[in-house]
């Protein structure tokens, strides 16, 4: 090669390497351009209205704070100005509400915290705006429609009485949460006068939202878990138990609910009863690693998908070489796995959604003072939890739970419910036990799943049973 060549394929060289630099800093020119345009139009609103941004509260000193609405249109919050120009944070439904609408004073919780941002902006008209300018007058600020239910929340209230626990109520397939309800309460109105009583109260704990932050063990509601396991790595729904109220295996004693003794069962009897005996049987007989996997593929040890501000995350730990006596404690929902009144109600809604997750959401849309839309809200997918072939096997066995088990208080003629009870234990007293409930109901096309617990009621068919029959009853008949 003559060095003139040479010197040619150099500078070609050369104008290569510069061409690819330069197209390089150009595509990530381009990429950080159309990345501030996404942020700009769709993501700077969520990254204001982050709970951390001490910014946004500088927003009402020219806007009277939004309020939050009920789907069905109920005011659920709302700010009242008086003559003198002061403003006060007005709860019509008081302590019903409480958790999930949260507080404005001291902090800020539920969807007073999840909505602050947009609660502060205004889309009034723009000739309102502009003549408030002039006058120094605040602006309307924008309401924030929820996609709670009104009715089915306060039936689930009053059916609740005095308990300590929680409820959470999802329409499966879109995620829309319609009750969400936690006691012991609080007035959200007086907050601020009674801050330091609600904080040092560590019996209660009064402020924690036990539908989303509240670890419970699942009791027989778990059961849910081990029967499809059982089926996937072989197990028959024809398989027989004999329970006579109790089994023993390495010195550790199983007792049915009350030593009641089942007697000859197959699985589906075994469910529907809620047989601890025949539960305890199948979990010794499973893979240890496929029953964690698949209790991680159903959302344990994972975070919650939601919006939902601070939720916890439920455990599951059960492994290969775990000793039997936990084997059989976590096959009927007790041993050391924990779970949230959220997590179980999306699962059952998963199980109603042929498998599908929904994330669930709180806030629906925001409008403006005249009500027209400012921002509308959509629930996301998260994916299969499960098969559709595997949610088919658990709508089965969940009907004959109301059909001939434990939720037969449950059987109507307006919708058809499915469902598991539970009676979780929690202390060394048997006799002191949660009472559960986790199932759905549906009716032509409306539909609804329920996660209920109450502490310390009892049994699940006693206590949380009649609470989900006055949530469908109401939720129905609308």
């Amino acid at each position: 090669m003559t060095m003139t060549r040479r010197v040619q394929a150099k500078k070609e060289n050369s104008n290569t390497e510069f061409a690819v630099i330069t197209y390089g800093f150009l595509g990530l020119f381009i990429a950080m351009c159309l990345y501030f345009a996404y942020f700009i139009t769709f993501g700077a609103e969520d990254f204001i209205n982050n709970p951390y941004n001490a910014r946004v509260s500088q927003f009402s000193e020219n806007v009277i704070r939004g309020d939050i609405l009920s789907s069905d249109g109920e005011v659920l919050a709302t700010t009242q100005v008086s003559s003198d120009g002061s403003e006060s944070r007005v709860y019509p439904y008081g302590r019903v509400f409480a958790h999930a609408v949260g507080y404005n004073s001291n902090g800020k919780a539920g969807v007073e915290l999840d909505g602050n941002f947009n609660m502060l902006r205004s889309h009034s008209f723009a000739l309102t705006r502009l003549i408030n300018d002039f006058t120094d007058t605040k602006d309307q600020g924008d309401s924030v429609v929820t996609t709670l239910d009104a009715g089915m929340q306060q039936a689930a209230y009053n059916a609740f009485g005095n308990y300590r626990g929680a409820v959470v109520a999802i329409e499966p397939s879109t995620g829309r949460i319609l009750t969400l309800m936690s006691k012991p309460d609080f007035e959200p109105v007086s907050i601020a006068s009674n801050w330091e009583a609600l904080n040092s109260d560590s019996d209660s704990s009064v402020l924690l939202n036990r539908a989303t932050q509240g670890l419970y063990p699942p009791g027989s509601t778990f059961k849910i878990l081990t029967a499809l396991e059982y089926l996937n790595e072989g197990g028959k729904k024809s398989d027989t138990f004999d329970c006579q109220g109790t089994y023993t295996e390495n010195g550790f004693t199983i007792h049915c609910y009350g030593n009641t003794a089942h007697g000859q069962e197959d699985l589906t009897q075994a469910f529907a009863k809620s047989c601890n005996v025949a539960f305890s049987q199948a979990g010794l007989s499973l893979d240890l690693n496929k029953y964690h996997n698949l209790a991680e593929n159903m959302l344990f040890n994972r975070d919650i998908p939601t919006k939902l501000s601070n939720v916890k995350k439920s455990s599951f730990d059960l492994k290969k070489g775990d000793d039997p006596v936990l084997v059989m404690q976590t096959a009927i929902g007790q041993g050391n796995t924990l779970v949230t009144p959220l997590h179980m109600a999306m699962i059952a809604a998963a199980i109603d959604n042929d498998g599908i997750v929904m994330e669930p959401y709180i806030i629906d849309k925001v409008v403006n003072d005249n009500g027209d839309l400012v921002r509308p809200n959509f629930g996301d997918t998260y994916g299969a939890i499960v098969s559709t072939e595997d949610a088919k096997k658990l709508r089965k066995l969940m009907r004959a739970v109301v059909t001939d088990g434990t939720g037969s208080a449950l059987l109507s003629e307006n919708y058809k419910a499915y469902g598991k009870t539970g009676s979780a234990e929690y202390t060394s007293d048997k006799n002191a036990t949660h009472s559960w409930f986790v199932g759905f109901a549906k009716k032509e096309d409306r539909e609804v799943a329920v996660a209920i617990i109450m502490e310390g009621a009892g049994s699940g068919s006693s206590h949380a049973v009649p609470v989900a029959r006055a949530m469908f009853d109401n939720y129905f008949s609308e």
